[in-house]
């Protein structure tokens, strides 16, 4: 087992100390309120933003709330790239609210423009309706790009966990031309294959922020039909194909039950010949992003993030990506 790093020891005791029962005992709505709690007590205050914009994305279903957010400093009026952020949570957790000091914080560290997607959330709305949202709302974003301030040229998908999967769900949408294509794909401790087969799941069993059996849980509730787990819309790592798809940065953590899958995503998206940016944190657990008032690498991992989605931006659009 690799090592642990002190933050991270500390975030542990302190989650033994509240004695909080496991996500996975407790109905949805129960677990709902607990994530955002806990997410509340271990974010600093929130960062000033220049503009903070309620929006909805029209889609079959009724509308999708948005959230979008311009960087302190940015210039009121222009065309600012943008990553259209889709919060983690399992599918069945989360919201614009838990990741609203991620957006913030990645928006004044990129001096551009972060659009939040409240996608539907399982069991009530099982797969694949968050990937619909997802979609719809990232199609929104670009046909009103101009009179929403973002550059359509510089666009960006990025989410961690469940947000990391969808994000690499559009990402390859984008590739296929079911949606137009970004400049890239940041995905954050994803999860990228609902079979759970990965031999993080037979190691971190207990003593995590997120479990093999937190896992199953939130795959109980998002894809309850066996079948659709192998769907490549609920599983990307089960497409035929990767190739062509945005370059990706990809951050995994050792603590963690999704680690071996997203590292071997990142691997197999640079032999299908895409370019990647792999950031692994052996010492570190999932959900580090929204504890960043106990893990203080998480900051430092919010600007490495931001500074390679400022680098990809400068190369200009897709096409100048590839």
């Amino acid at each position: 087992m690799p090592a642990i790093h002190p933050d991270v020891q500390a975030l542990l005791a302190m989650l033994r100390a509240a004695n909080a029962q496991p996500l996975e005992a407790l109905p949805p709505e129960a677990a709902r309120r607990g994530y955002l709690a806990g997410r509340r007590a271990l974010q600093p205050p929130p960062d000033p933003v220049a503009e903070i914009r309620d929006l909805a994305a029209p889609s079959p279903a009724g509308p999708v709330p948005l959230r979008l957010y311009r960087g302190e400093g940015t210039v009121p009026g222009t065309a600012l790239p943008c990553l259209v952020y889709l919060h983690g949570g399992g599918w069945v957790l989360g919201s614009i609210e838990s990741h609203d000091w991620v957006c913030r914080r990645l928006a004044n560290l990129t001096q551009a423009c972060v659009i939040a997607v409240d996608y539907r959330l399982a069991p009530e709305h099982p797969f694949p309706a968050a990937v619909e949202d997802a979609a719809a709302a990232l199609a929104f974003v670009v046909e009103r790009a101009e009179g929403l301030g973002v550059d359509p040229a510089r666009l960006a998908v990025g989410g961690d966990s469940a947000g990391g999967n969808l994000a690499a769900v559009l990402a390859l949408m984008g590739r296929d031309g079911t949606l137009p294509q970004t400049a890239m794909q940041v995905l954050l401790y994803p999860s990228v294959d609902l079979g759970l087969t990965s031999e993080g799941f037979e190691r971190i069993t207990e003593g995590q922020p997120l479990t093999a059996g937190t896992m199953r849980y939130f795959v109980d509730h998002y894809a309850p039909e066996p079948g659709d787990r192998t769907d490549w819309r609920a599983s990307p790592a089960r497409a035929a194909s990767l190739a062509g798809t945005a370059p990706a940065l990809v951050l995994t953590c050792g603590h963690d039950p999704l680690c071996e899958e997203g590292r071997l995503y990142a691997h197999r998206l640079e032999r299908e010949g895409v370019p990647v940016t792999a950031l692994h944190l052996s010492d570190q657990t999932h959900g580090i992003l929204t504890m960043s008032r106990v893990v203080r690498s998480s900051a430092t991992v919010l600007a490495f993030v931001a500074e390679a989605l400022r680098e990809r931006w400068s190369l200009g659009g897709p096409e100048g990506g590839r």
